[in-house]
């Protein structure tokens, strides 16, 4: 998969204004890790994540999305009649129908005759949008495009907290398996791409290639179980030792058949911007794809782990504080339950 045509104009975040410290979240299971002789600090000693950040209770995510889209939008000063798609990519959406995306569209002031659609994919629906825009621009159906998403991880880990301490015989495999859900944060990303004759950046989105796996899908699994659990929120189950040596397998195939489609090996790459999920995760990819720790840039320190908007975030926040720079070869490196993974490579000059 090989772009000639599309570039990488603008990338924005928007962060939540809570802060929640593991710390935080340990002192609200003191009961459950009273009873099961835990010690405060496992959180952060296991995943790397100090805090996240949720928006106030009921937030949509199609608002916060609307601002996000919009300031992308703004920051590629590309007008709006040139934007023919608008793709809402995050797990997290207001409804059923319609489209998340619809609402989005209305708010940001886009053209009636924009392409306008949600895609769900796990963590890679931004990635999986950004394919889609990159396609339709190579084909010459549009000339720019915009890819969101917003995720709301408060409910997942208040209800996840909640059900730990109703279970009367929780034990420490149960503690375990909620510890996946226990990193969630929040956040928003939006990525504008356009045609290469459009672009002022010159930025460019190389290509890449995607793998997957299928018969793991049931390592990550995530619902909404009002009979089971009495309410709304979501739930999770992660095995996370399986889905984590699972996605480093199906990584590692993917990185190969990138480095071919892109011509590149791995002295290619400059810097690299990974799916935020814990400090462990991100050890083994680096050591498995035999790459340089020093070349990523790190964001799951202080927003956990964000779903869709986790990698997009990172890369937005790492090229704002100058990771990276003009000339450089970026890689992104994205793994999503389901399995899938998306691998992809842009060429950066700069320029905002």
């Amino acid at each position: 998969m090989r772009y000639q045509n599309v570039c990488v104009e603008a990338l924005t975040y928007t962060l939540p204004p809570h802060v929640v410290t593991s710390v935080d979240i340990e002192e609200q299971l003191a009961p459950v890790y009273d009873g099961l002789g835990m010690s405060v600090g496992r959180l952060e000693l296991m995943t790397g994540i100090r805090e996240r950040r949720f928006f106030p209770p009921g937030t949509s995510p199609g608002h916060v999305s609307a601002t996000t889209a919009n300031d992308a939008i703004e920051a590629s000063k590309i007008d709006r009649r040139h934007f023919g798609c608008l793709i809402h990519g995050s797990v997290c959406r207001d409804q059923m129908e319609p489209a998340t995306a619809c609402g989005v569209h209305y708010e940001a002031g886009m053209p009636g005759d924009a392409l306008v659609l949600d895609v769900s994919n796990a963590c890679l629906g931004i990635l999986n949008g950004v394919m889609i825009l990159a396609n339709m621009i190579e084909l010459g159906q549009i000339r720019a495009g915009v890819v969101v998403g917003t995720e709301t991880g408060r409910d997942l880990v208040e209800g996840t907290i909640d059900s730990l301490l109703r279970n009367p015989d929780v034990t420490r495999k149960d503690v375990k398996l909620a510890f996946a859900s226990l990193t969630i944060g929040s956040g928003s990303a939006a990525i504008v791409l356009c045609d290469r004759k459009l672009s002022k950046t010159g930025n460019r989105l190389l290509g890449g290639d995607f793998r997957a796996d299928s018969e793991s899908h049931h390592l990550c699994m995530g619902d909404s179980e009002i009979e089971t659990h009495g309410d709304g929120r979501p739930r999770m189950l992660t095995d996370a030792e399986a889905l984590l040596h699972a996605g480093i397998d199906l990584a590692a195939v993917t990185w190969e058949r990138t480095k071919q489609a892109l011509n590149w090996t791995n002295d290619s790459v400059d810097k690299a911007f990974t799916h935020q999920v814990g400090k462990a995760h991100k050890k083994l990819l680096y050591e498995r794809l035999e790459l340089s720790p020093q070349i990523d840039f790190s964001t799951l320190e202080f927003l956990g782990n964000t779903g869709a908007a986790a990698l997009p975030t990172a890369t937005a926040v790492g090229i704002e504080r100058k990771h990276v720079q003009a000339g450089d070869h970026v890689a992104l490196l994205g793994i999503g339950s389901g399995l899938n993974a998306i691998m992809l490579g842009m060429q950066w000059l700069g320029h905002p």
